[in-house]
């Protein structure tokens, strides 16, 4: 059954729940500070894992990323329904409101290798790769989790910062491309389009999170989100920087943007796919594009901390979420793009319109023109998102 119109997007939580550039300065400057020596290694942390004895787990989630019942809020029937099966007692709860708020709660833990009461933790690439890095997130078996090596995504393989999807697992993923009001603009199909057309200036947002925004600037240079050099993301950041100075891009947003293109306030973007959804489903003249240079890919992944003693008890969880059958009841909730293979067929039965949904169920050509964005490490961090807020004068 088709959800009501949620009032704020999946993204635009991740990029900062203000709204505010601000928050997104963090992304370089919080793995610089308080985290020095905080480094973990698989020998020098060991966890223990007391799942054969103790039939329980704790899982920390976003607002409004689990299925629940219409008549009922308090009943999630899909994690229900995984208790009923397994036995496993879950304490589920919403306590991820922003990336680097989550990490605030729980770098001292992890630095100090000592359990933060969480069995699964769900965080954005950049945040995953960077506790990966860290060295604070425990390997998981894959013998314990067959569906996700059967059935996830081709496009979410070989991720840079998890190359045998050993450690995160896609929980939901979207898109960041460009959007368009028809109401007030031809139609939009090129990022250089967005940034330089006549009848386009001063109607234009791009994001102020930097992975999206430079995702697609690199792409349309010809260059690889992916894979790329510090020039290429300089020749990359110039041609943004001439956007702005020209007057071209009128401010560079979170997910705030999205009430300003329902009015027509602006008449195109750099936006993401969650946001559009909702606004097309109110006016089918909101569109979502998809550049022929590429779209970028981001995903919140299922990851286990160091000292969560339930691990198998996560994976036994990880695993049911990905039978295609299950994927697709939660996908019917929040309406994300559904990162397992067979859940569209399983959809066709809840919600034919959402089965045919581009932006849940993206087809293969739309798939094989997304990138994920580069891991970078903690100098590259600092640098790039320093050289970006210049340029966005945040």
């Amino acid at each position: 059954m088709r959800t009501p119109l949620r009032p704020l997007s999946r993204r635009g939580l991740l990029t900062g729940t203000l709204g505010s550039a601000a928050l997104l300065t963090m992304g370089g400057s919080v793995a610089g500070c308080g985290t020095k020596g905080a480094q973990q290694t698989e020998t020098g942390c060991v966890s223990e894992d007391l799942s054969g004895t103790e039939k329980k787990l704790a899982f920390a989630n976003w607002p409004q990323y689990m299925d629940v019942d219409d008549t009922d809020e308090s009943k999630r029937p899909s994690l229900d329904e995984f208790i009923t099966k397994t036995g496993i007692q879950v304490t589920y709860t919403e306590d991820i409101n922003d990336n680097n708020e989550f990490f605030g709660k729980v770098q001292n833990q992890l630095a100090a290798c000592q359990s933060t009461d969480r069995d699964i933790i769900v965080l954005t690439d950049w945040m995953a790769a960077r506790m990966i890095r860290l060295g604070w997130i425990q390997k998981l078996d894959p013998a314990k989790i067959p569906n996700v090596q059967t059935n996830l995504l081709p496009s979410l393989l070989n991720r840079p910062f998890d190359a045998e999807n050993r450690i995160s697992i896609p929980w939901q993923s979207g898109l960041a491309g460009l959007a368009y009001n028809g109401n007030v603009t031809k139609e939009l199909r090129t990022v250089d389009e967005l940034l330089t057309r006549p009848d386009l200036k001063g109607k234009v947002t791009a994001l102020s999170e930097m992975r999206d925004t430079m995702g697609l600037l690199l792409g349309s240079n010809g260059h690889d989100p992916a894979n790329f050099t510090a020039a290429q993301f300089d020749d990359a950041l110039n041609k943004l920087k001439k956007a702005v100075d020209s007057g071209q891009i009128r401010r560079f947003t979170g997910n705030d943007y999205a009430p300003d293109l329902a009015k027509g306030d602006i008449a195109a973007c750099i936006g993401w796919s969650g946001d559009v959804i909702q606004l097309s489903g109110e006016d089918e003249k909101v569109r979502f594009v998809a550049p022929d240079s590429g779209v970028m890919l981001y995903s919140d992944n299922m990851m286990v901390p160091n000292k969560a003693t339930h691990k198998g008890n996560a994976e036994a969880l990880i695993n049911y979420y990905y039978e295609p059958a299950v994927a697709a009841k939660l996908a019917a909730y929040v309406n994300y793009i559904c990162p397992v293979k067979g859940a569209q067929a399983e959809m066709e039965k809840i919600d034919p319109e959402l089965a045919a949904n581009p932006l849940i169920f993206p087809d293969e050509a739309l798939l094989s023109k997304s990138s994920v964005f580069m891991a970078l490490d903690e100098k590259q961090e600092k640098e790039y998102e320093g050289k970006f807020q210049q340029v966005i004068g945040a």
